[in-house]
């Protein structure tokens, strides 16, 4: 990428600098209204705009959530960790994502060297790309046509691995280069700029990995939010009181939808929650395991051991 532009998108922000500051969390009203867990495009887009673009906010946890719009990740450099539904991505430099209106993400803290920027894009904007695109069905087309009806039961996001294919690079840092800059009366430029990147994309679906959605987003998504909150002492049966469903129904439906249990839905919150408190804190590995609800230090050593393939201690030096 353009030195200048990377330079730019690496500048820390207000918003970073307040977490830097000490806190530890995201500021909520910069993304969402009071009890929402959506990300409203009114609150990034100006008005009267179909698309914008902003650096990824480093240093912090965005805890699960959807979006009313489609967003698109583009990795300039390093890397940066989601969990979308329940399956983890991690987005490597030059790579890209493309999420859905109803995907539930979760995003990992990134460092100042981890740069990305995302787009916000409403619907509509893709009217001039999807007549670009042949009409034969493809995953790319059917993802775009998907967004615009916000079918729920469509293909919630798409990986590219295009890191080595200069075309799509060049039009990514052109999108990138003409909204960063502001540059005037471009929406015409930016919707071809757009359509010329998916028609690459369509001739590149090798390396693209899709994750289709075939759950009830808002039950997952309640699920997802009830485990962040209560991952310590986290309990099926207050869950399903919670939620006004049968324990044994909900139960089912979670191994369902998401491929795993609840327990498991669990223990990969207190263990990814600990892998974090390992690398951004000067906490002993004991004190971790009992602040993510494992008093038995042995039985937190193997599961641990088991999901990363190296001890907590070590892992704690890799830092």
């Amino acid at each position: 990428m353009n030195s200048v532009l990377l330079n730019k998108l690496n500048e820390i922000t207000n918003e970073e600098n307040d977490i830097l500051s000490g806190k530890n969390e995201i500021d909520r009203s910069i993304y969402m209204h009071e009890n929402s867990h959506v990300i409203d495009s009114n609150l990034l887009l100006e008005q009267g705009k179909l698309i914008t673009v902003r650096p990824h906010t480093r240093f912090v946890h965005f805890p699960p959530h959807t979006h009313n719009y489609v967003e698109m990740i583009y990795m300039c450099q390093g890397q940066t960790r989601h969990i979308i539904n329940g399956t983890e991505v991690i987005l490597k430099n030059g790579e890209l994502l493309i999420l859905s209106q109803n995907a539930v993400q979760e995003i990992y803290p990134a460092k100042k060297e981890d740069i990305a920027v995302n787009f916000i894009i409403l619907p509509q904007f893709f009217d001039t790309a999807i007549h670009m695109i042949d009409d034969e069905s493809n995953p790319v087309r059917d993802f775009l046509v998907n967004c615009l009806c916000n079918n729920k039961k469509n293909v919630n996001y798409l990986h590219f691995n295009v890191s080595d294919i200069l075309p799509i690079q060049n039009l990514l840092e052109n999108l990138i280069w003409t909204l960063v800059n502001r540059q005037p009366n471009k929406r015409s430029i930016n919707q071809l700029t757009m359509g010329l990147l998916f028609l690459q994309l369509t001739n590149h679906t090798e390396n693209l990995k899709i994750n289709s959605d075939v759950f009830e987003n808002q039950l997952i998504l309640d699920v997802l939010r009830y485990i962040e909150e209560h991952y310590f002492n986290a309990s099926l049966k207050e869950l399903a009181k919670s939620l006004h469903y049968n324990m044994c129904w909900l139960s089912r439906e979670i191994k369902k939808q998401t491929g795993k249990t609840f327990t498991d839905l669990i223990q990969d919150k207190r263990l990814n929650q600990a892998a974090f408190l390992l690398k951004t804190t000067d906490m002993k590995v004991f004190q971790i395991s009992s602040s993510v609800g494992y008093e038995n230090l042995s039985y937190f050593h193997r599961i641990f051991r088991k999901k990363f393939s190296i001890s907590p201690y070590k892992y704690k030096k890799c830092k």
